[in-house]
Parts: structure tokens; C-alpha cells; sequence
């Protein structure tokens, strides 16, 4: 009996395909995104990001030549 359950369980496993993401990697992947979002939006909103951010678009935009 225990012989014939590992022999199921290996063909299960063996013809199982791992690909993708399962239900609960999908939430810890949709957290982590959302997360990874906030922090985002948080840094690039703040004071010094905004000068940074027009300081680079400034000086692109002063070496474009037209």
C-alpha cells in the first residue's frame, strides 16, 4: 500500500507542471508590487525628488539641439 502511494505521488509529481504562479504567489507577488509601488510614489513626490527630476529634464532639454 505505502509502495503503491509513493509510485502515484511520483507520477503526479513528474507529470505536474510548475510553471506560473500558484494563488498565493500571486498575493504575495500583487503585495510586493503594490508595496514596491507606494514607496515609489512616496520618493518621487517628495521635495527633492521633484528638484532632481526638473534639474535632469532641464539640462536634457538645454542639450537637445532644436
Amino acid at each position: 500500500m505505502n509502495n503503491e502511494l509513493s509510485t502515484r505521488a511520483e507520477v503526479v509529481s513528474a507529470t505536474r507542471d510548475e510553471q506560473g504562479m500558484n494563488t498565493a504567489e500571486y498575493a504575495v507577488g500583487t503585495v510586493s508590487a503594490c508595496s514596491f509601488a507606494g514607496i515609489l510614489y512616496k520618493i518621487l513626490t517628495s521635495d527633492w525628488a521633484q528638484g532632481l527630476l526638473q534639474d535632469l529634464f532641464g539640462k536634457v532639454v538645454d542639450i537637445l539641439p532644436f
